[in-house]
């Protein structure tokens, strides 16, 4: 059986999965950055002190979920909403806030449970491909049998270092 293809392929998987990794940071870490602004204007136009704010903020146009949100509550407000019912409309706009913030964060998560496994895998390839070529070689050089390793073991190195990249964003 070729174990180095097996190997090769969960290196591959790791590297993959590596590339998904820096994309989620990065198009997470923008979006973020982009609400984070959006929530600085939004406070800077909440906390003025004039008349007008409930028309302003009622006026907006900004499509994001934290603007959308902030215009739905102040709408029941001017309303004269009841206490009971701002609090569950306030509850509702969180977890629709939250449900958009957090997207796409369960594949960071899914990556961080698979790439030690995933690299364990290879580990495992990765020593039994050394053991076949010395049951194929007969008596062999200690120094192929410790490259060969130490090939395999890279693969579990990978996979740690992928799941801790995951776990830092």
């Amino acid at each position: 059986m070729k174990y180095e293809l097996f190997h090769d392929a969960t290196f591959d998987a790791l590297y993959g999965c590596v590339g998904i990794l820096f994309f989620v940071i990065l198009e997470r870490g923008i979006y973020l950055s982009y609400l984070g602004w959006r929530m600085r204007q939004l406070a800077q136009l909440i906390d003025r002190t004039d008349k007008t704010v409930g028309y302003d903020i009622r006026a907006l146009k900004w499509t994001d979920p934290a603007s959308r949100a902030i215009v739905r509550y102040a709408q029941i407000m001017i309303q004269g909403a009841s206490r009971e019912r701002q609090e569950d409309l306030s509850s509702a706009l969180f977890i629709g806030f939250d449900k958009k913030a957090s997207g796409r964060l369960w594949i960071l998560d899914t990556i961080v449970t698979a790439a030690p496994l995933l690299g364990l895998l290879g580990t495992i390839f990765g020593i039994m491909e050394t053991f076949n070529s010395l049951a194929a070689g007969g008596v062999s050089d200690s120094a192929a049998v410790s490259r060969g390793i130490g090939t395999a073991l890279v693969a579990t190195a990978i996979g740690i270092a992928t799941a801790l990249l995951g776990l830092l964003g």
